[in-house]
């Protein structure tokens, strides 16, 4: 396992010296995590994402239980992790900001001592996917935030680290730039190369990059489950959308359907079904019904998915 944690806890002292009470923002996290898995991490704020990242790379140590990363102890061998991870947070950098972009890339690759046939080899493939030829030159401080976020990945990519955390990634950047960073992190992942751990409020992320998703709230582990199971069990009604070559009549009575409505004077119609319906045999009862000239099919949106799964956590 890339990650393995058994009971991971992390507690906090807050007050002042006279009155202080104990806070628990992680309590009782076991997860796994395998190579090559994308796992999304989420949670509201609060709900202990960052404190478990911190100690997933070495920044806190766990108030009880364990902690394995790429088969290292985090804090024992904090060092050692460091070559062999790379993190990105979206509110922080890891570039100089006075010096050019590519002379920033050149510092990273010499502090991992990443040989020079492979460092060459890396920096091109990101900066052609990444499409940084035209910034290379320019010093941090001059660049737009989504110039500096594409140079923030490739500086933790360029000595091919076996997990990348990402810690909201996209925050901030304009439609094209985030579908540039997800097109590229989708590829890496996809080859094999790294791990991605992705904490993130932005769940287009989430459904671009990640087939695993891990929900967490006040501290605890509420679901740890494939997105395409969690989205049958919690995130209600899918809809068949059919665009007819001729206007019809509501199409009543199809089986599981539970809700339709007509548009474009009954040549489009949305059939609402459960979880329990094939959307296979609906079209195809649908087809027997009426021509058809289009099909899809709206699979409910990651945000009311969560929003579900937070709303089962909490107390009536």
């Amino acid at each position: 396992m890339i990650i393995e944690t058994d009971g991971l806890r992390r507690d906090f002292l807050v007050g002042t010296r006279l009155r202080r009470r104990r806070v628990v923002a992680v309590r009782d996290v076991t997860l796994n995590v395998a190579p090559g898995e994308a796992v999304g991490f989420l949670g509201p704020n609060g709900a202990g994402k960052s404190t478990t990242i911190k100690m997933l790379t070495g920044v806190l140590v766990p108030t009880s239980g364990s902690a394995s990363v790429c088969g290292l102890d985090p804090v024992r061998e904090r060092r050692e992790l460091g070559k062999r991870i790379g993190v990105v947070f979206g509110q922080r950098s890891q570039l100089w900001w006075d010096l050019p972009l590519e002379e920033s890339f050149d510092l990273h690759g010499a502090i991992h001592k990443v040989p020079a046939a492979r460092y060459e080899e890396r920096l091109e493939e990101c900066v052609e996917l990444l499409d940084m030829t035209s910034f290379l030159r320019t010093p941090v401080r001059q660049l737009s935030l989504g110039q500096r976020m594409r140079g923030e990945v490739t500086a933790a990519l360029l000595h091919s680290p076996e997990l990348l955390v990402l810690d909201e990634p996209t925050i901030g950047l304009d439609l094209a730039s985030k579908e540039r960073l997800r097109s590229f992190l989708s590829a890496v992942n996809a080859r094999g190369e790294v791990t991605l751990l992705l904490t993130t409020h932005d769940l287009p992320d989430v459904e671009r990059l990640c087939r695993r998703v891990v929900v967490i709230d006040h501290g605890r582990v509420l679901v740890d489950d494939e997105l395409s199971t969690l989205r049958r069990r919690f995130a209600g009604n899918r809809t068949l959308v059919v665009e007819l070559t001729a206007p019809a009549e509501a199409l009543a009575g199809l089986t599981g359907v539970v809700d339709v409505q007509v548009e474009a004077q009954g040549m489009r119609q949305r059939l609402a079904f459960g979880a329990g319906t094939s959307a296979a045999e609906l079209i195809a009862e649908v087809a027997r019904r009426v021509e058809l000239r289009d099909v899809t099919v709206d699979e409910p949106s990651i945000e009311d998915l969560v929003r579900t799964l937070y709303a089962s956590s909490r107390p009536a």
